[in-house]
């Protein structure tokens, strides 16, 4: 994954054009999270000596997201590692990267193939393991409410700032923001900040990630919220690249990022941490400041032990 071989290259090449949303950038990302956090051996040898392996198989189907590069691997490998056996739908974003790594891992160990297999249709399944929209979380709901099931739904993450940040922690807070567009429920699309908050600082520390500007969607999303804004005649802050509007609602679209208000670190740490729609917390005192996007093997989305949920079965 992390090598220069002309099949993979040319993969990635092909995942960015069938997904305009990809690039190479943040292909490139992903790929050295998963080699650096999940596919060490050590790593993977600690972590699943916390878990029994199967002795009786089972047939498990996970729906694969498709938001940003390859955040379907996760599943992917704590299928692999439990002993059962999976078939995988993968999503219509992201066919390439996925579907070239098990090729080339069936290659490498044929017996793969018959536990490992890539499927359109998810029919008599024991479990389920389904990645989605909250639209489309119901319907999951529905399927595969008769068998054991994980059913993920919209997250998203957000900051807390004190106005104590320095400013190479505000550099990776940027990080946080635009990596991926903003597009990961890791990414911070908001921004908690105590009253009187000077946002000078911040919006000139965004102004290192304007070269998105030249992604045609990216731009077009600028344009069209900074239209809608303009219209309503609703407040708002920007440095050219990025728009910025007071809003108490975590999930921002991409281009923006919502900021609110507070007085009580305390009780709004408290409201965060009960919220279902929050995947993680940055800043002084949560997850460090540039690591949203850095998941460890036992990050587990939604905050659902998957490992613990296979073991079960």
């Amino acid at each position: 994954m992390l090598s220069d071989e002309a099949s993979w290259l040319a993969a990635k090449e092909l995942a960015v054009r069938q997904n305009s949303w990809f690039t190479p950038e943040h292909i490139d990302i992903a790929v050295e999270n998963i080699v650096k956090a999940f596919l060490q051996p050590e790593k993977l040898n600690d972590w699943i000596a916390d878990y029994p392996i199967t002795d009786h198989p089972k047939k498990v189907g996970i729906v694969a997201a498709g938001n940003i590069p390859l955040v379907g691997f996760h599943d992917f490998l704590c299928g692999y590692m439990s002993g059962h056996q999976i078939i995988l739908k993968l999503s219509s974003k992201d066919t390439i990267l996925l579907q070239t790594i098990l090729n080339q891992l069936t290659a490498w160990e044929p017996e793969t193939a018959a536990q490992i297999q890539v499927a359109e249709m998810l029919k008599g399944c024991d479990a389920y393991i389904a990645t989605g929209s909250n639209n489309s979380s119901r319907y999951f709901e529905q399927y595969f409410a008769k068998h054991p099931h994980i059913i993920r739904r919209n997250r998203t993450s957000v900051a807390i700032l004190d106005g104590s940040e320095t400013p190479h922690e505000l550099q990776l807070l940027a990080r946080d923001v635009f990596t991926y567009f903003g597009l990961g429920c890791r990414n911070v699309t908001q921004v908690c900040v105590p009253e009187g908050y000077d946002f000078t600082e911040l919006l000139n520390t965004f102004d290192s990630h304007e070269a998105l500007m030249m992604h045609h969607k990216y731009h077009n999303n600028y344009d069209y919220y900074l239209a809608i804004y303009l219209l309503n005649m609703v407040p708002y802050k920007t440095n050219g690249s990025l728009l910025m509007v007071e809003n108490a609602v975590p999930f921002s679209a991409v281009s923006v990022v919502h900021y609110r208000y507070y007085s009580d670190k305390t009780a709004l740490l408290e409201e965060l941490n009960a919220s279902s729609d929050i995947q993680a917390i940055v800043g002084h005192g949560q997850l460090p400041f540039g690591e949203a996007q850095t998941p460890s093997l036992t990050d587990y989305a939604d905050g659902v032990d998957t490992m613990q949920f296979l073991s079960s079965l």
